[in-house]
C-alpha cells in the first residue's frame, strides 16, 4: 500500500477499526409517521466495523425525536466505499440531508455541496484542535463537525528497548539508529508500512517544518530544502535494512506489532485495546520523532466531521441536529468514543472527561494528539498525492535524486492546485 488517498481513504473506513460488510439499514419514515414528525431529517454513516456503533447511532436519533418530536431522524448505513456512494449520491436529489465525512475535499465547497456550520460552532472554536478545523475549513468558513478524533502514535515495546539499552526516541537519528540496532534475524526495528512508506513520507516533512502546501494553500511547498533533506530520512532506513517490509497486514493493523515481527511501529490508538491485550503493559507510544535538532515532533490526526448538505430543505434542522448531537449531548459523545472502539472525544472538555485516558499510555496518545497532530489539507487531493507518493518511493527505494524527482511532483501538484483554485 502507498501513501496515496486510496490508501489514505482505506485507512479512514478502516480508523475505527475494520470495515465489516454490513448492509444498508434505516430506521424509516414509519418511525417518523408514529413520532408525528412533521420533518425527516435522512443521515448517513459509513459501516463501521465496531460492534454496537449502528445501534447506537440510531438511539441517538430517536433520542434526538423524543426531545424534538417535530423531527425524526433516518439514519442509513452504506457499505463498501462509502466516498464514492456520498460524493455520486449529493450531486442527485436523493442527497441526504446530513453525513460523515472522513476526507474532507475543497472541491465539495467550491461545488456547493457542503453548508457552513460556523453558527453552530461560534464560541467553542477553542474545544477542537487547530489541525481539525483547518481541515475542514475553506475561503474562510467552517464546513465539518468533527465527531472523533483518531491519533496516529509509534508504538514501542518497552521490554525490547530496554534489553537493547535504548532509550526512546527523541530525534529522527535516534529512532534510525534505535530501529537498526533492534533488527535481527526473526525481527524488523521498524514496521511504517507493507509498503515501507505508509505515512513516513508526510511526518519526515512536518517533523523538519516543511509542508505540503504554503499557508495561504497556493503554492507546493514539498520540494523545499528542508522536506529534501527529511526525505532523505526514509531512504536511509531502507539503505539500513531495518524497515519490516510485505507483511499480511498494513500498518492501521497492530499484527506487526503484537506478533514481534517489529519492535516499534506507526499505527493508530484505535488499535491500543488489541494491543493492550496482547501485551499488556508492554509497550508504549510517542509521537514521531522531530527530524534535527530544529525541528518538531509530529503525529497524524483522523477522524470523521458531521457535515450538512447545502441543497438540502432542511439545512437549518439538520444543523439544529448536529449542534445537539456533538456539541450539547457530552454523555453521548463520550459513548461514542469509548464504548465501542477506541477514539478521543474531538472536543478537548470532553476528552478531559473521559477516565479512558486518564492514565498511560492512552493519555501519552490523548496528549501526543493535542499538541503535535498534523492533518492534510482539504485542498490535497488524489492527483497530487500520486506525484508526491511516487517520488517519495522514488527517492528511497531506487536512490533517485530527491531535489529533481521533488521539483518534478511539485509541477505537476502545482497545476493541479491552480486547477482547483481557479
Amino acid at each position: 500500500m502507498s501513501t496515496s488517498l486510496t490508501s489514505r481513504r482505506a485507512f479512514l473506513s478502516g480508523s475505527l477499526l475494520f470495515v465489516g460488510g454490513v448492509a444498508l439499514a434505516a430506521c424509516g419514515k414509519d418511525d417518523a409517521v408514529k413520532a408525528g414528525a412533521k420533518v425527516t431529517l435522512e443521515q448517513w454513516y459509513h459501516a463501521y466495523g465496531e460492534a454496537g456503533t449502528q445501534q447506537a447511532v440510531m438511539r441517538y436519533a430517536k433520542e434526538y425525536t423524543k426531545a424534538n418530536p417535530d423531527v425524526a431522524i433516518k439514519v442509513n448505513w452504506i457499505a463498501g466505499d462509502y466516498s464514492a456512494k456520498l460524493h455520486s449520491t449529493l450531486l442527485t436529489p436523493k442527497a441526504p440531508d446530513l453525513f460523515e465525512i472522513g476526507d474532507f475535499q475543497y472541491v465539495d465547497v467550491k461545488n456547493g455541496l457542503l453548508a457552513p456550520l460556523d453558527d453552530i460552532i461560534k464560541g467553542q472554536e477553542a474545544e477542537y484542535s487547530k489541525a481539525s478545523l483547518d481541515s475542514a475549513t475553506a475561503d474562510g468558513k467552517l464546513y465539518g463537525l468533527k465527531m472523533m478524533d483518531d491519533a496516529m502514535v509509534l508504538y514501542y515495546r518497552k521490554s525490547v528497548l530496554e534489553k537493547a539499552g535504548i532509550a526512546t526516541p527523541q530525534t529522527f537519528a535516534e529512532l534510525a539508529a534505535a530501529a537498526k540496532k533492534l533488527t535481527s534475524r526473526g525481527q524488523k526495528g521498524l514496521f511504517v508500512g507493507s509498503d515501507g512508506i505508509g505515512n513516513a513520507g508526510y511526518l519526515l516533512l512536518w517533523s523538519n517544518g516543511a509542508d505540503l502546501l504554503d499557508p495561504e494553500g497556493k503554492k507546493v511547498v514539498f520540494n523545499s530544502p528542508e522536506a529534501i533533506a527529511a526525505l532523505a530520512g526514509l531512504k536511509q532506513l531502507h539503505d539500513d535494512k531495518s524497515l519490516l517490509l510485505d507483511f499480511t497486514t498494513d500498518w492501521y493493523d497492530p499484527g506487526a506489532f503484537v506478533q514481534g515481527a517489529a519492535a516499534m511501529q506507526w499505527c493508530g490508538l484505535w488499535a491500543m485495546p488489541a494491543i493492550k491485550k496482547a501485551l499488556g503493559d508492554d509497550f508504549g507510544v510517542v509521537a514521531w520523532p522531530k527530524f534535527g535538532d530544529t525541528g518538531q515532533a509530529v503525529s497524524r490526526i483522523g477522524g470523521w466531521f458531521a457535515a450538512v448538505n447545502a441543497k438540502s430543505k432542511h439545512v437549518e434542522e439538520a444543523k439544529k441536529y448536529l449542534d445537539w448531537l456533538w456539541i450539547k449531548q457530552t454523555d453521548l459523545q463520550k459513548d461514542w468514543c469509548v464504548s465501542y472502539g477506541f477514539h478521543v472525544p474531538a472536543r478537548k472538555s470532553v476528552a478531559a472527561q473521559t477516565t479512558e485516558f486518564s492514565s498511560s499510555p492512552a493519555k501519552d496518545a490523548a496528549d501526543i494528539l493535542a499538541n503535535t497532530s498534523r492533518a492534510y489539507s482539504n485542498l490535497w487531493n488524489t492527483t497530487m498525492d500520486s506525484a508526491f507518493a511516487q517520488a517519495v518511493s522514488k527517492i528511497a527505494k531506487s536512490g533517485g535524486d530527491a531535489k529533481s524527482l521533488l521539483d518534478e511532483a511539485a509541477g505537476k501538484a502545482q497545476s493541479e492546485l491552480d486547477k482547483q483554485l481557479a
